[in-house]
């Protein structure tokens, strides 16, 4: 589906909660019919039959630190599966390609039973994205990395500020970046989705939390057609958290990452450009994504960047 340039599009409330009523649901894998990894499920309440988005959470972060974005694409009419795929993990993310391969394999026979009565997922349509390293790890499994394959078919693609490594030349094991102009060997659409500061340093002690050489510049570069790359000026790498995120790591994640003083406008941004794309690739409905394109005046936060490679 290639997006249509229609006159005059008209931005829909994809930045506002949408129509339908939520819930988040905890889903641990030690129950019957276990997902491989722990689940965090936000869905519609709702009779219908929905698509999927399977999002990736960031390095060493927790998936429920990203309650309040995915409930927001939930309430457009979306199931968002959001796994735990380890809570310690060195540089490499080779587990977490394989976990992330278990886990879409499992959806087609085992999520309907953890779903609300009369909520059917539909699994021909998919998308596959992430976080951070998520991000990457989306990525290198939609590029069956390691000779990954999955037995449903990812439709749309999405990095959140994705992340290869600490430089160009550091990339974390397995890379991904080839550094070759819209080299990636995927068929899917794909939305780039970065932070302005995202490259820029908190303090002196700490390096940036995506930096340049392995950041969604780099990942957008390396994208095929249909691409779409959106960055947020003013605002950071861990932005579109949750407003409150406990415990040790929760308190770090505004330390670590040179941020925006509210998170809101990013969550906001980061959940309407995310239903904008699944709209248009899912849905067959580009009204909205092209509307952020030609009307950016009207989306949340000031936008820096705004590429399409369709």
């Amino acid at each position: 589906m290639h997006p249509s340039h229609s006159s005059a599009p008209i931005l829909a409330d994809d930045f506002e909660t949408g129509n339908f009523t939520t819930q988040l649901q905890r889903v641990d894998s030690a129950v019957n019919f276990s997902p491989p990894k722990p689940l965090l499920i936000a869905t519609p309440l709702e009779a219908g039959n929905f698509p999927l988005f399977l999002y990736l959470h960031g390095y060493l972060l927790y998936n429920s630190f990203y309650s309040q974005l995915i409930l927001h694409i939930a309430s457009h009419g979306f199931i968002v599966v959001a796994p735990q795929l380890y809570t310690v993990a060195g540089p490499d993310i080779s587990n977490e390609i394989g976990s992330t391969a278990a886990i879409t394999n499992w959806l087609a026979e085992g999520l309907s039973k953890f779903l609300p009565p009369n909520v059917k997922p539909n699994c021909s349509k998919l998308a596959l994205g992430g976080h951070s390293r998520g991000g990457k790890t989306a990525f290198a499994v939609a590029l069956k990395k390691l000779n990954t394959t999955t037995n449903l078919k990812f439709s749309a693609l999405i990095g959140i500020d994705p992340v290869d490594g600490m430089d160009r030349g550091k990339q974390t094991p397995p890379p991904v970046l080839t550094y070759k102009p819209h080299s990636f060997d995927f068929d899917m659409a794909s939305l780039v989705i970065g932070s302005g500061l995202g490259e820029l340093k908190k303090n002196p002690l700490f390096p940036p939390c995506a930096p340049k050489g392995v950041n969604h510049e780099d990942f957008f570069d390396e994208c095929p057609k249909p691409s779409w790359h959106f960055v947020a000026r003013n605002y950071g790498h861990l932005d579109m958290l949750d407003d409150e995120t406990k415990g040790i790591i929760g308190k770090a994640s505004y330390c670590l990452c040179k941020n925006e003083e509210s998170r809101k406008p990013m969550r906001r941004f980061v959940g309407g450009a995310i239903v904008a794309f699944l709209k248009a690739y899912l849905l067959a409905d580009d009204r909205d994504l092209i509307a952020i394109r030609d009307r950016p005046q009207n989306v949340p936060l000031d936008l820096k960047t705004i590429e399409c490679y369709v």
